[in-house]
């Protein structure tokens, strides 16, 4: 039976249990007429009876189904014969299990199915199917049992607005720890896999090479597989898009806000800061699209027109439409800053002579400053961060060259590319896509210590 469905059967029974509650607040107290009796609004007591009801049921239903194909696994991997299992690898046994599975499921299985496979895929399916049966009633059973806990606890003295309020805060809480819980858990995974890499890899190789090829060789006598790990070419080519993306993006995109927010009228402003802001909605897709087939070549072109030599993906061309795609993050983050500076700041500039140019210039600039540096480093982190353009229009080469005609390729792009297919890893080519984020993390974090700090300095400044 699907999981959903006794998902919505316990919103289901939250909802009566909120009913119940509230009548019976009220009929406790004498009716309505008598509701001034009750220490709390019925609706709070329609709140704790159908958060008793629903939520030991759902905290019961997500450990059931996080735990159930773990506990039917194990049971089936147990009742496997001995003289099938004698000899196999922990890979085999796995590959083995994932056949009963599939089998069990309907899907596509890797090897033929023998009696004993399929005895255990019949066995497989007994014990999901009864898993499941099992937890349909205990968990219907835990929220029944809930809402009748919360409606024996209902009295006209309970304080049932404080019980909701701490519940919802001690939920809030967890929700937060969730998501700090989850950042610190990317973090040490992708520093415990780097320092593997750095265990098979010199960090100085890393971090000051200057020739990038991940392949490791199979054989001694094996051509194009040298396997180095020199990052500086990766690094410089980040730069290099990175910075000429901003280039284009924070003149464009800053002055664009100042027009919208100081000098354009009310209707130019409705039609040009919508249509400014549907660039940041076009997928990345498409701007690889824009800049391989039409930016590219004209780079090319006008590059051979003028006795140049343009690689047909160059870093140029990534890093222009890449910039015009982030502009809407500096545009749309710096207007909203520059308009929410107080107009008593402007008006004071006025009063003491100074012209609109002066006033944006030296007043409101300057008192925006804070937010427009936070835009410009989001807007970094969105130029470091992406691939799928540099990928279609500066190419995989890893070239070390300070010529923004040439081919260069980035970070992310060795990330995605050391980690697509089937890999192993517990070897240096998979783990240095680990290390490659360590960096990038540490950079991004960099820039974000930086920010604070003018951020900081100026708010003290204008405040």
């Amino acid at each position: 039976m699907y999981s959903w469905i006794l998902m919505l059967v316990v919103l289901a029974v939250m909802a009566g249990a909120y009913q119940l509650g509230r009548r019976r607040a009220i009929s406790t107290a004498g009716g309505l007429t008598h509701v001034k009796h009750l220490h709390s609004l019925p609706a709070y007591y329609g709140l704790y009876a159908a958060l008793w009801a629903g939520i030991p049921a759902l905290l019961l239903m997500g450990l059931w189904l996080g735990f159930q194909d773990q506990i039917v696994t194990g049971l089936v991997t147990a009742n496997l014969p001995p003289a099938l299992v004698e000899g196999l690898s922990e890979g085999r046994l796995g590959l083995m299990i994932n056949d009963i599975r599939n089998l069990a499921t309907g899907n596509i299985v890797s090897a033929d199915v023998t009696p004993e496979i399929q005895a255990a895929a019949d066995q497989y399916s007994r014990l999901s199917a009864m898993a499941q049966w099992v937890m349909w009633a205990v968990v219907l059973a835990v929220a029944l049992a809930g809402m009748s806990f919360a409606w024996m606890r209902t009295q006209p003295r309970m304080r049932a607005r404080n019980r909701v309020e701490s519940i919802f805060t001690i939920i809030l809480i967890i929700f937060s720890s969730i998501a700090i819980l989850t950042t610190l858990g990317i973090v040490l995974s992708v520093l415990f896999e780097s320092l593997l890499f750095f265990q098979k890899v010199s960090p100085l190789e890393f971090f000051f090479g200057t020739n990038w090829s991940p392949q490791i060789a199979l054989r001694a006598d094996q051509v194009g597989a040298s396997g180095a790990f020199g990052a500086i070419p990766l690094f410089t080519g980040t730069l290099m898009v990175s910075l000429i993306s901003m280039l284009v993006a924070v003149p464009i995109g800053l002055l664009s806000a100042i027009y919208l927010s100081e000098y354009a009228h009310r209707q130019v402003r409705s039609i040009a800061k919508p249509a400014l802001e549907i660039l940041a909605g076009i997928p990345t897709v498409v701007y690889g699209f824009f800049a391989a087939l039409t930016v590219a070549p004209f780079i090319r072109d006008l590059g051979m027109g003028l006795g140049l030599d343009v690689a047909s993906e160059s870093a140029l061309a990534a890093g222009l439409v890449m910039g015009i795609m982030i502009i809407p993050f500096v545009s749309s983050l710096s207007d909203d800053v520059i308009n929410a500076v107080p107009q008593s700041l402007r008006d004071g500039s006025y009063a003491l002579g100074a012209t609109q140019s002066e006033t944006i210039r030296r007043v409101v600039i300057p008192a925006a400053l804070p937010g427009i540096v936070g835009g410009i480093l989001l807007a970094v982190s969105r130029a470091i961060g992406e691939t799928m353009i540099v990928v279609m229009a500066a190419g995989l080469a890893a070239n070390l060259t300070a010529n923004p005609l040439d081919s260069v390729t980035t970070v992310t792009v060795q990330i995605v590319t050391l980690l697509t297919g089937d890999q192993e890893f517990d070897s240096a080519k998979t783990l240095a896509a680990f290390a490659l984020g360590l960096t990038l993390f540490l950079v991004t974090l960099t820039l974000n210590v930086i920010a604070l700090t003018i951020v900081r300095k100026y708010r003290e400044q204008y405040e």
